[in-house]
């Protein structure tokens, strides 16, 4: 008997041993957020704080922010993301669910009968349920109580699994964040870009009626024999050529207005704006602040840092997977073989309780190979939150550069076009004198003409890149939106 003893305690030692040797996680460090610069390269405004200002505030065209209003009321993929948030609240509710008792109640009715010649039958017909009434046959058995089942966090497994749906809950979050600022950002863009596509369309009609003139001025020398054919043919060609050029246009407006009611959830509708005040829009200036502050202000950022937060709590969860587990069973309730006996307490009670603890040995393959690919989905998820870092500065220094130039490029583009607009006054007194050809002419025409469509082009790209430095540094978002408060314990 002591041999046996001491063989079960050994066996018991063994399987304990065995169950708590646990492998180590890769241990990581993170150099990207630790090198993170102090300072922005080529700033060109830096302040104290950075994409904190509201985007009513920000943008001033009532017509934008309608707009604006309409998209974050019916954008498909904005409404994605709630539906993505409540998912993972979900989750976190059922991990926190796993941390309790799984209490169920319920009734059974059975019946049984054991060969006589059984032990179990021999010991039935032997035995009166009451004196002068034998046990009944076949046997019914009734039941009704409830049941537990509980495995005890002993090793704070199931705290790590919801810890790690939290931070999934919260990554959600930011996510929506994040496509909500960028859906600001693509409804501001393509606003801007309809805006230049108007004035470019009526700068064409203007170039059409001078063309018109110009050709009506050639034909008349043409009479005069002033002029000849072939300024007549070259006038009538331009003519041709800006004429095609206002289908262009009419089909980019098109394009523009259905791109942006489909950020608004709609079907395409006439958008309606004003384009008269287009050359004179401006937007607030952008504080670039300091890098660190990305890590605050960037909802992308902090959804990669949520993410990479799931993850390392994943490893924890299975980690814990060699050792253990606790698990505790209980029913309490009431049996009889027939109903009318429920009631008779105490003597139709009946309850069990079993605690015990158990691990795998067989398989522990799979639990290694868990561990080994929740540890590699760690480090793919440092990776993700290092690029997302460096692509986010280097978007701002990019940007914040970009403003500068084109701010240069504008008021050169704006002085190119003024002069321009003084050389067509003189070619064509000089035509007019005999002192210049039509091709003078067309080519200062046409000069000034493309000088004006480069001016359009550099205030549409002043503006969208001064929108998208704004959404590179945070701004457009709205954490107070949605409830943030889970509870992370």
């Amino acid at each position: 008997m002591k041999t046996k003893y001491v063989l079960l305690i050994v066996l018991a030692s063994s399987f304990t041993l065995m169950g708590c040797k646990t492998p180590h996680a890769t241990s990581m460090t993170d150099r990207v957020k630790s090198q993170l610069p102090a300072h922005y390269q080529s700033d060109s405004v830096v302040g104290t704080h950075a994409g904190i200002t509201p985007w009513r505030q920000f943008f001033s065209d009532p017509i934008l922010i309608a707009l604006i209003d309409t998209a974050l009321a019916n954008n498909q993929d904005l409404k994605i993301t709630l539906q993505q948030i409540a998912i993972a609240k979900s989750n976190v509710l059922y991990q926190k669910g796993k941390m309790l008792p799984a209490v169920t109640a319920g009734g059974s009715v059975a019946v049984s009968k054991a060969g006589r010649y059984t032990s179990e039958g021999a010991g039935n017909a032997t035995t009166d349920i009451k004196p002068g009434k034998a046990m009944p046959d076949p046997l019914m058995d009734y039941q009704l109580g409830v049941t537990a089942d509980w495995e005890i966090d002993l090793w704070h497994k199931l705290s790590s699994e919801k810890r790690a749906a939290v931070e999934d809950y919260l990554a959600t979050v930011e996510g929506h964040n994040a496509v909500l600022s960028s859906l600001i950002a693509q409804v501001a863009d393509t606003y801007y870009q309809l805006l230049a596509l108007d004035n470019k369309l009526d700068l064409i009609h203007q170039y059409i009626d001078l063309q018109k003139k110009a050709l009506e001025i050639a034909k008349i020398q043409k009479a005069a024999d002033a002029g000849t054919e072939l300024a007549v043919e070259k006038f009538e060609a331009e003519l041709a050529k800006a004429h095609s050029e206002e289908y262009v246009f009419r089909q980019e407006i098109t394009e523009n207005e259905n791109e942006l009611n489909l950020l608004l959830g709609r079907y395409p509708v006439k958008i309606e704006r004003n384009k008269d005040s287009f050359l004179s829009t401006s937007l607030n200036q952008v504080m670039t602040g300091i890098p660190s502050e990305l890590l605050d202000n960037r909802p992308d950022i902090r959804q990669e840092g949520h993410k990479l937060a799931s993850a390392k709590w994943n490893v924890d969860a299975a980690r814990k997977e060699f050792l253990p587990s606790l698990n505790i069973s209980a029913s309490l309730g009431l049996d009889a073989f027939n109903p009318v006996y429920l009631t008779r307490f105490p003597k139709s009670l009946a309850f069990s309780a079993l605690g015990g603890m158990a691990g795998s040995i067989i398989n522990r393959k799979a639990i290694q190979a868990n561990f080994q690919s929740a540890d590699a989905q760690q480090i793919e998820a440092l990776y993700e939150y290092d690029k997302t870092l460096l692509t986010a500065y280097s978007e701002v220094c990019t940007l914040m550069s970009k403003i500068k130039n084109l701010d240069n490029y504008y008021q050169l583009k704006k002085d190119e076009s003024n002069k321009l607009d003084k050389s067509i006054e003189v070619a064509r007194l000089l035509y007019l004198n005999g002192g210049a050809n039509y091709l003078d002419v067309l080519m200062d025409e046409r000069d000034a003409l493309d000088s004006k469509m480069e001016l359009l082009d550099a205030k549409q790209q002043q503006l969208s890149s001064v929108v998208d430095v704004y959404k590179s540094l945070g701004g457009g978002q709205n954490p107070s939106v949605l409830e943030k408060s889970v509870d992370k314990k």
